[in-house]
């Protein structure tokens, strides 16, 4: 059976595919005593507003309400994925070249599981950081387990 997240990914992938927007992430979390599931979705083009979030609350509320396959309660939440927008995917490592990131890995590489730096891009299974002025660090994609821009610097 897919999770409740594989099932949203694909049917936001599906709402998306007319306009000019990517989905970014989702989580079904729970927040407190609620659950919460959230949809991250940016517009290609410039700046998400309002009115984007909210015709894909509805349609994907219509969806949800049809499959009814979510037995919980919950609170649906459509929104930009902010100024620490996590990267996923491949093309992700491209498209934000030149962007201070944070990444934390698996297991520690060269003694350190965080690293803060500037993206390099991608090369091969290799994510490439700038850590300083001469130092160049190369992080297996493999081991990358958690990766965002990062709005501290």
């Amino acid at each position: 059976m897919m999770s409740i997240v594989k099932r949203v990914e694909k049917k936001v992938e599906d709402l998306l595919t007319e306009g000019n927007y990517d989905l970014v992430a989702v989580e079904y979390v729970k927040e407190g005593s609620e659950r919460v599931l959230r949809v991250f979705i940016e517009n290609r083009e410039g700046d998400l507003d309002l009115d984007d979030c909210a015709r894909l609350s509805h349609r994907l509320s219509d969806w949800l309400d049809e499959e009814n396959f979510i037995s919980e309660s919950y609170i649906l939440e459509i929104s930009s994925p902010g100024v620490e927008r996590p990267l996923r995917g491949r093309d992700d490592y491209q498209r934000f070249s030149g962007e201070s990131v944070f990444i934390k890995t698996y297991a520690p590489i060269k003694g350190e599981k965080e690293f803060t730096g500037k993206l390099l891009g991608l090369k091969k299974d290799l994510v490439r950081l700038e850590m300083s002025e001469d130092e160049i660090i190369e992080l297996p994609l493999k081991s990358i387990a958690a990766a965002r821009l990062n709005s501290d610097i």
